[in-house]
């Protein structure tokens, strides 16, 4: 899977961290699930093809751990930003979004609407 390295831009004494890229269906679908954790500085990038709210909802059956969710739109703006909890039945945005990272919980307050981030590849 392609990794790529996210940085809050707004707040630059952030570390980065580094995701997996996700853009397929499958990819998209399958998330974190069954996944045994993440390291603080890990997670996972979903990308759509389209700004969407429904299309960038996620769901959290069959997660073992609760998650911080960032979801950003097209011109690299943080739209909402959720702690979402395990087994919950799905989470929607306050927004319309393209990307969606899932991260470890502690990084829920690391991101606030409004904010800009950047990504770049491994």
């Amino acid at each position: 899977m392609k990794q790529v390295r996210i940085r809050n831009t707004t707040n630059s004494a952030l570390r980065e961290m580094q995701v997996g890229f996700c853009s397929s269906f499958l990819c998209r679908f399958k998330g974190l699930m069954f996944h045994p954790g993440l390291d603080k500085f890990e997670g996972l990038l979903l990308v759509e093809d389209n700004e969407s709210r429904v299309n960038s909802s996620i769901h959290m059956f069959f997660m073992r751990f609760d998650i911080a969710v960032v979801w950003i739109n097209s011109k690299f703006e943080v739209v909402d930003v959720q702690l979402a909890r395990k087994w919950h039945p799905f989470y929607l945005p306050a927004a319309k979004s393209k990307f969606t990272l899932e991260t470890h919980p502690d990084r829920v307050v690391d991101f606030r609407i409004g904010d800009i981030v950047s990504f770049n590849d491994v």
